[in-house]
């Protein structure tokens, strides 16, 4: 099962600010834990969480599975399951 984590990078260089790390052994608990702004980000690119939940039990799912930028921010967020 793998963990979904959630990075934020702020400023002109991007760096990280914040991680987020849910482990896919308590995921399906966890949900309810996820930052507001990655909620909306993942439902702004059609990611459902259920099918997120399913996905991160799945040994084989691995990887980025979305990357938001919010070029007025100069924020970016990226959700993947590792």
């Amino acid at each position: 099962m793998s963990d979904v984590k959630i990075r934020v990078y702020r400023g002109a260089d991007q760096h990280l600010t914040s991680t987020v790390t849910i482990p896919g052994g308590i995921l399906r608990i966890a949900a309810s834990l996820i930052p507001r702004r990655a909620m909306a980000a993942l439902r702004d690119e059609g990611i459902e969480l259920d099918e997120l939940v399913a996905l991160s039990e799945k040994a084989e799912a691995q990887g980025q599975l979305v990357q938001v930028e919010d070029h007025d921010k100069n924020e970016r967020v990226v959700v993947s399951l590792e």
